[in-house]
């Protein structure tokens, strides 16, 4: 059974609203630090019980998802910035000596394991959260290059953008007016599946201490310190992993109802 896409776009926004909520809002609401308790301990004021260094749980999710929302949003957008003029930029040039210099660097880079790459540069600097997220984007940059290079490659093979030239239009008109347009549905497409792999990325390397202090509020470090303690304080580790999920899982349903609109759009325009 199809699940309505209005149905699902309200499914998609009531799951990513909570940890969207928590992560934008709840340092405001955070307060300050309170005194610590034992490790992995239920009660005592601590509704949530407390983590491996005996701090509150609930206040460690409210600080906790800023960074990974934030890195990852960063990340996604300093990815399609370069990959944006990069693509289009080599399906529309007439140069092939362009094309190559362009393309044949990012071929090299994408031969390389996205955490991986992440993993030696940390090897040889502390990156932090900006230089988690220019490290992802780095990583993500060929595959989305790619990307928009053959869906802008598509859109400029047809008629309507030789009419274009011969009538003069400029370089910028052509690329971003007609080209740009008729790929924005595969960049959206790409766009919701591209920030769930961010969000993973960001949450991996930062699980693996990458970008963010061993005892940082962050929601992938709480999965990562506070596992040992899963089967005593499970709430520790299960709510920021749920929090993840569902930030991810929302996305992907509302990118998806998104879609599904403007596919209907298109056919019914079609019949038309």
């Amino acid at each position: 059974m199809r699940i309505p896409r209005t149905g699902r776009f309200a499914l998609g926004l009531t799951v990513v609203s909570v940890p969207l909520a928590l992560a934008l809002l709840g340092p405001v609401f955070a307060g300050g630090p309170g005194p610590r308790a034992a490790s992995f301990t239920l009660g005592g004021g601590h509704w949530l019980g407390t983590d491996f260094v005996g701090r509150d749980v609930w206040g460690q999710v409210l600080h906790g998802g800023r960074p990974v929302v934030l890195t990852a949003l960063a990340a996604t957008a300093l990815a399609y910035l370069v990959a944006l003029p990069v693509g289009l930029l080599s399906a529309l040039t007439r140069h092939r000596w362009l094309e190559e210099l362009l393309m044949r660097p990012l071929d090299v880079l994408i031969a390389v394991p996205s955490l991986l790459l992440i993993l030696l540069a940390a090897t040889v600097f502390s990156p932090g959260a900006v230089g988690l997220a220019l490290l992802v984007a780095l990583a993500h940059v060929p595959d989305a290059a790619r990307l928009v290079r053959a869906a802008a490659a598509e859109a400029a093979a047809r008629p309507a953008v030789e009419a274009l030239r011969m009538q003069g239009e400029t370089w910028w008109r052509t690329a971003v007016g007609y080209v740009g347009r008729s790929m924005l549905r595969t960049l959206a497409a790409d766009a919701g599946t591209r920030l769930t792999g961010v969000l993973y990325l960001v949450a991996t390397a930062a699980f693996l201490g990458v970008g963010v202090a061993p005892d940082a509020a962050d929601w992938a470090v709480m999965v990562d310190r506070n596992r040992t303690g899963l089967f005593v304080q499970p709430w520790a580790v299960v709510v920021p992993a749920v929090l993840i999920v569902a930030l991810t899982t929302g996305t992907n349903l509302l990118f998806d109802a998104a879609l599904d609109k403007g596919g209907r759009r298109t056919r019914k325009g079609t019949r038309s």
